[in-house]
């Protein structure tokens, strides 16, 4: 049955304009002031006067933990949390149980999503020093990109930033996206050892900034970059967490035009190191969150063009994985249902325009990984949409949190806005705090060319 959403504001392509919107087959079939349909048409109408509606968030780095490591979260449990937040298309990554380094692993965590995921997906294929034919293998119009995110490069050991020799080689053959994380392995363990020797295992975690530092970030980026110019290939730096790095980036040219992107984090963007003794491990993240400065400067940078699109890297892992000292306290969390709000927060401090927001965490994901047919308000196009509230405060407690492992950073924060209803591929499928199970999300497809 068709659907009616009526006197929303769409929010798309750098404006906003009162609209209705026809939804029809999984697409939106028309965008016009009025709607009309013939009188005898059965039809579902949404009134959405004083709502927003914007194009649903796509998040290209998330950890939803299955297969193997269910007891953080699954991709069900994950992605229903998401498109309570209004994400309704999501990558994730491949550090898995196993790691997805065969294309057979790949596919069967696409499997899984088929069967459960209530948003659309792609996984990343991921890549060390033993899988390089095998992550050649990769089919662009299937599969998002190629990435070390959350994966050892060799015995258990660094990342692919800090081995320039197998990126050369990576980068002279693969036509794939590149997405990367990338920061200093031997600076880190220096640093490490250097707050070891004076705290033991008890380390301040307000000491992670200082320990996962500028220099180990910058130094990596700087080689990263110097590497993928020279080949001309298309990367992506993920979660880029200090001032210095975003400065790096140019935004001299649209996003679709640029061979090299990057992308800030919500809580790169929300926290700094003033948090760090009153959260303690729950924000502590590879790259670390730093300083006030660099929380500014990456806000700066999205805003200028040299950052391109805002990320979550949801990483759930259970309370008890976060408790304990500086080195068992566990790295990452979760935040794929409060990253709209959270931003929203911004937008209501008045640091972001709503077109920003759309830009960074639709359009731009959409145009970087060539995802077709997703991340605009476009007649023909899939019906992934989020209706948003922007005067309706909540206030996040472990009565209203989704992911399997209960906990947020976010817990006890008001929000201003509330994502209040979410389509994918035109079905509703949250509805202020229901879900409709009935129908799954869909394979994302890519342009063939990055």
């Amino acid at each position: 049955m068709k659907t009616v959403i009526r006197n929303a504001a769409l929010v798309n392509e750098g404006k906003v304009v009162v609209s209705d919107i026809l939804l029809s087959n999984e697409r939106i079939e028309k965008i016009q002031s009025i709607v009309t349909l013939p009188g005898k048409s059965l039809y579902n109408e949404i009134i959405a006067d004083g709502l927003y509606i914007l194009p649903g968030i796509i998040d290209d780095q998330v950890h939803f933990r299955e297969p193997g490591l269910t007891h953080k979260g699954t991709i069900f449990s994950e992605s229903k949390a998401a498109v309570a937040g209004g994400i309704t298309s999501y990558m994730d990554m491949p550090n898995t149980m196993p790691n997805a380094l065969t294309q057979q692993l790949l596919e069967e965590k696409y499997a899984i999503a088929s069967e459960s995921s209530f948003a659309n997906y792609s996984f990343f294929m991921g890549i060390n020093k033993d899988n390089l034919e095998e992550a050649l293998k990769t089919d662009n119009e299937k599969v998002c990109g190629i990435t070390d995110d959350g994966l050892y490069f060799n015995n258990e050991e660094g990342i692919l930033a800090n081995y320039p020799e197998f990126l050369e080689k990576l980068f002279s053959r693969t036509n794939s996206l590149v997405a990367l994380h990338s920061e200093n392995d031997t600076i880190i363990r220096q640093n490490t050892e250097k707050y070891r020797k004076i705290y033991q295992e008890n380390i301040p975690f307000k000491f992670h900034p200082l320990i996962r530092n500028e220099e180990a970030c910058l130094s990596a980026t700087k080689r990263v970059l110097e590497i993928a110019k020279k080949w001309n290939n298309r990367l992506h730096l993920l979660h880029i967490s200090t001032a210095a790095e975003a400065n790096l980036f140019d935004n001299q040219l649209p996003v679709g035009e640029k061979r090299i992107t990057a992308e800030a984090c919500i809580h790169h963007l929300w926290f700094s190191d003033r948090d760090y003794d009153m959260m303690g491990a729950k924000i502590k993240w590879n790259p670390s969150v730093k300083s006030e400065n660099d929380k500014n400067g990456l806000l700066s940078a999205l805003l200028a063009g040299r950052l391109d699109i805002i990320a979550t890297d949801h990483a759930p892992h259970t309370l008890q994985e976060k408790e304990g000292n500086y080195f068992t306290a566990l790295s990452g969390g979760p935040l794929v249902q409060h990253a709209l709000p959270t931003v929203l927060e911004l937008y209501h401090q008045g640091k972001v325009s709503l077109e920003t927001i759309v830009e960074k965490m639709c359009h731009n994901v959409a145009n970087i990984y060539r995802i077709k047919e997703r991340g605009f308000i476009r007649e023909g196009y899939y019906a992934d949409l989020v209706l948003v509230d922007n005067d309706r405060p909540w206030v996040v407690n472990s009565n209203n949190i989704l992911y399997k492992c209960k906990w947020s950073p976010f817990e006890n924060q008001c929000f201003k806005s509330q994502v209040v209803k979410t389509f994918v591929n035109g079905v509703l499928v949250y509805d202020q705090g229901l879900f409709n199970e009935t129908r799954k999300g869909k394979r994302l497809l890519f342009s063939k060319i990055r």
